[in-house]
Protein backbone atom coordinates (compact mmCIF):
# COMPACT_ATOMS: atom_id res chain seq x y z
CA UNK A 1 0.00 0.00 0.00
CA UNK A 2 1.26 3.44 -0.81
CA UNK A 3 1.38 6.88 1.02
CA UNK A 4 -1.28 9.49 0.52
CA UNK A 5 0.03 12.40 -2.07
CA UNK A 6 -3.25 13.95 -1.52
CA UNK A 7 -2.74 14.91 2.24
CA UNK A 8 0.58 14.54 2.62
CA UNK A 9 1.31 18.72 2.81
CA UNK A 10 -1.38 18.19 5.32
CA UNK A 11 -0.14 15.55 7.58
CA UNK A 12 3.60 16.69 6.87
CA UNK A 13 2.17 20.48 8.72
CA UNK A 14 0.81 18.24 11.35
CA UNK A 15 3.82 16.92 12.26
CA UNK A 16 5.73 20.02 11.83
CA UNK A 17 2.83 21.87 14.69
CA UNK A 18 3.85 18.78 16.61
CA UNK A 19 7.34 19.49 17.25
CA UNK A 20 6.80 23.04 17.50
CA UNK A 21 4.42 22.33 20.28
CA UNK A 22 6.56 19.96 22.26
CA UNK A 23 9.63 22.68 21.81
CA UNK A 24 7.71 25.32 23.05
CA UNK A 25 6.72 23.62 25.85
CA UNK A 26 9.80 23.00 27.06
CA UNK A 27 10.36 26.57 26.93
CA UNK A 28 13.65 28.29 26.07
CA UNK A 29 12.51 30.54 23.21
CA UNK A 30 15.33 32.58 22.49
CA UNK A 31 15.07 36.51 21.58
CA UNK A 32 17.82 39.10 20.66
CA UNK A 33 19.45 40.92 23.05
CA UNK A 34 18.65 44.38 24.02
CA UNK A 35 22.49 45.33 22.49
CA UNK A 36 21.82 43.79 19.47
CA UNK A 37 18.25 45.43 19.10
CA UNK A 38 19.40 48.61 19.65
CA UNK A 39 16.21 50.26 20.07
CA UNK A 40 18.05 53.51 22.12
CA UNK A 41 19.51 53.99 18.47
CA UNK A 42 17.32 53.00 15.96
CA UNK A 43 14.58 53.76 14.88
CA UNK A 44 11.08 51.49 15.70
CA UNK A 45 7.88 50.79 13.47
CA UNK A 46 4.75 49.12 15.19
CA UNK A 47 2.57 47.94 12.70
CA UNK A 48 -1.00 48.12 13.71
CA UNK A 49 -1.88 45.65 11.23
CA UNK A 50 1.03 42.93 11.60
CA UNK A 51 2.01 41.44 8.33
CA UNK A 52 1.97 37.25 7.97
CA UNK A 53 5.37 36.12 7.84
CA UNK A 54 7.52 33.06 7.73
CA UNK A 55 9.83 33.30 10.53
CA UNK A 56 12.91 31.62 12.06
CA UNK A 57 12.84 31.44 15.58
CA UNK A 58 15.25 29.30 17.97
CA UNK A 59 14.10 27.00 21.03
CA UNK A 60 17.49 26.05 22.74
CA UNK A 61 19.34 27.14 20.07
CA UNK A 62 17.17 24.44 17.44
CA UNK A 63 16.09 26.69 14.80
CA UNK A 64 12.21 25.66 13.69
CA UNK A 65 10.19 28.08 11.02
CA UNK A 66 6.90 28.97 11.58
CA UNK A 67 3.83 31.06 10.30
CA UNK A 68 4.08 34.35 12.58
CA UNK A 69 3.14 38.04 12.18
CA UNK A 70 5.62 40.71 11.56
CA UNK A 71 4.20 43.52 14.77
CA UNK A 72 7.57 45.87 14.91
CA UNK A 73 10.52 45.85 13.47
CA UNK A 74 13.83 48.23 12.74
CA UNK A 75 16.19 48.80 10.01
CA UNK A 76 18.15 45.19 11.42
CA UNK A 77 15.45 42.65 13.61
CA UNK A 78 11.82 42.16 13.57
CA UNK A 79 9.55 41.52 16.51
CA UNK A 80 7.20 38.21 15.65
CA UNK A 81 4.25 36.74 17.56
CA UNK A 82 3.50 33.42 16.84
CA UNK A 83 1.30 30.38 18.12
CA UNK A 84 2.97 27.03 19.14
CA UNK A 85 0.50 24.54 21.73
CA UNK A 86 -2.17 26.80 22.04
CA UNK A 87 0.12 29.39 23.65
CA UNK A 88 0.99 32.83 22.22
CA UNK A 89 4.72 33.88 22.22
CA UNK A 90 6.66 36.79 20.94
CA UNK A 91 9.98 37.11 20.12
CA UNK A 92 12.81 39.16 18.40
CA UNK A 93 14.64 37.89 15.23
CA UNK A 94 16.90 39.18 12.65
CA UNK A 95 15.36 40.79 9.62
CA UNK A 96 16.94 37.83 7.52
CA UNK A 97 15.04 35.54 9.32
CA UNK A 98 11.84 36.59 8.30
CA UNK A 99 9.94 36.15 4.88
CA UNK A 100 6.17 37.18 4.09
CA UNK A 101 4.26 34.05 4.22
CA UNK A 102 3.01 33.54 0.18
CA UNK A 103 0.18 31.72 1.63
CA UNK A 104 -1.48 33.99 3.59
CA UNK A 105 -3.27 37.28 1.66
CA UNK A 106 -4.17 40.08 3.65
CA UNK A 107 -7.72 41.12 3.32
CA UNK A 108 -8.24 43.93 0.45
CA UNK A 109 -9.10 47.53 1.42
CA UNK A 110 -13.14 46.34 0.27
CA UNK A 111 -13.07 43.21 3.33
CA UNK A 112 -11.07 45.55 5.58
CA UNK A 113 -13.80 48.62 5.49
CA UNK A 114 -16.81 46.60 4.17
CA UNK A 115 -19.46 47.53 6.83
CA UNK A 116 -20.63 44.84 9.21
Amino acid sequence: MGTSKRYAAHFDRLGEEGHLARLAETGGLQSLSARELALDRLPLTIDPEPKPVLAWVRFFGEAVRVRAWACRWTSRAVGVKFTAGGKEYTTWVWSDAVDLDPEVRPPSDDQKYRPT
